[in-house]
């Protein structure tokens, strides 16, 4: 293969509306104290809070999907590792499921237990939305993860991903390195097409591509796994001859994709991943992988509603934030992984 590379929400209280990068969760408790430079002199004050101080004891409830590919198993691990953090979190982790009405029972258990604040990923947000709006009316805070309710009165908080800013990303990078060749042909790999959220990075991607002059050539859907990977991979690369570069949406689906890739022996183009698995950030530190890039979809979102949960509960703020009260909506940031910062992002990345 070629081994070329080119630069490139206790309360129903709704509070205003405000969208944090990931950058606020990972500072909101720093106890650090005021530093010195080197002269001396006393630099600026560094943000102290008391928000790691253990206080009363907080059930949280979790609940997600099954663990059924790589970043969902992800959620749930980094959700458990974050509440060990604590010693005034107690979490309860219901089973992952994909059984909408199995979740809801989940969610009515905690309800009936009077956990402190549910943590919950709904497999379905849209079916989820009237179990959370009836922990809501119990007075329970609910953090949403991922996929949203249907209602503003079903959570306290939520966070998400940014499905269209993935797509952004994967398009900008491509167009970094094609830009300049209008002639360029480009393919992506999508994942569910029924999903917003496939249609959202869909979009973005196109959006992206377009600023740049370019435009997807070629496009296939498959469905979050290793085979629907492969196969759709495999009727992508019989239908298009010459490609120059591909986006697949998915890592977990993305070890199908390059499966296919080497079974029809093609290496002329460069791909983009999304979600940023750790075998995908290896491809990207091997020279002779066509994986040039991957897109990071934080598989961190419950552990932010952990500490979010935690926060709601001690009725305590984002100590880098003015505001006082943890904001209505969390959306955090995908950034694109290359070979110049790979080692920033490997050590914390899942595996598909």
């Amino acid at each position: 293969m070629s081994t070329t590379r080119t630069p490139r929400r206790r309360g129903r209280v709704l509070a205003p509306v405000a969208v944090l990068s990931v950058a606020f969760l990972a500072a909101c408790t720093s106890n650090a104290p005021a530093e010195e430079d080197d002269g001396g002199t006393e630099a600026a004050p560094v943000a102290v809070s008391d928000n790691d101080e253990a206080g009363d004891t907080v059930v949280i409830g979790f609940s997600a999907p099954a663990a059924d590919h790589g970043w969902m198993g992800a959620i749930t691990t980094a959700a458990q590792k974050e509440a060990e953090n604590y010693e005034d979190v107690e979490l309860r982790v219901a089973e992952g499921t994909n059984d909408v009405n199995v979740q809801i029972s989940q969610i009515e258990g905690f309800i009936n237990d009077g956990v402190d604040a549910i943590v919950l990923l709904p497999f379905d947000g849209g079916a989820l939305t009237d179990v959370a709006t009836q922990a809501m009316e119990a007075g329970i805070p609910v953090i949403n993860v991922d996929r949203e309710f249907s209602s503003p009165f079903a959570s306290r908080a939520t966070v998400l991903g940014d499905n269209y800013g993935m797509g952004v990303s994967a398009g900008t990078y491509i167009c970094e390195r094609l830009g300049d060749n209008p002639d360029a042909v480009v393919a992506e790999i999508a994942g569910i097409d029924s999903l917003p959220l496939t249609q959202d990075r869909s979009q973005g991607f196109a959006d992206a591509l377009d600023d740049c002059g370019l435009d997807v050539d070629n496009r296939v859907a498959a469905d979050f796994t290793v085979q629907g990977g492969e196969q759709a991979a495999a009727n992508l690369l019989q239908a298009a001859p010459q490609i120059d570069a591909i986006w697949n949406h998915d890592d977990d689906q993305g070890v199908g994709v390059l499966a296919a890739i080497e079974n029809a022996g093609r290496d002329e183009f460069f791909l983009v991943g999304g979600a940023g698995s750790a075998n995908m950030m290896r491809e990207i530190q091997d020279e002779s992988s066509v994986v040039e890039a991957t897109v990071i979809y934080p598989s961190t979102q419950a552990a932010d509603g952990i500490k979010l949960a935690r926060l709601v509960a001690h009725e305590k703020s984002l100590s880098d934030l003015a505001s006082s009260g943890v904001p209505r909506t969390v959306q955090l940031f995908a950034p694109v992984v290359t070979a110049d910062n790979v080692d920033q992002y490997i050590d914390s990345a899942f595996e598909s």
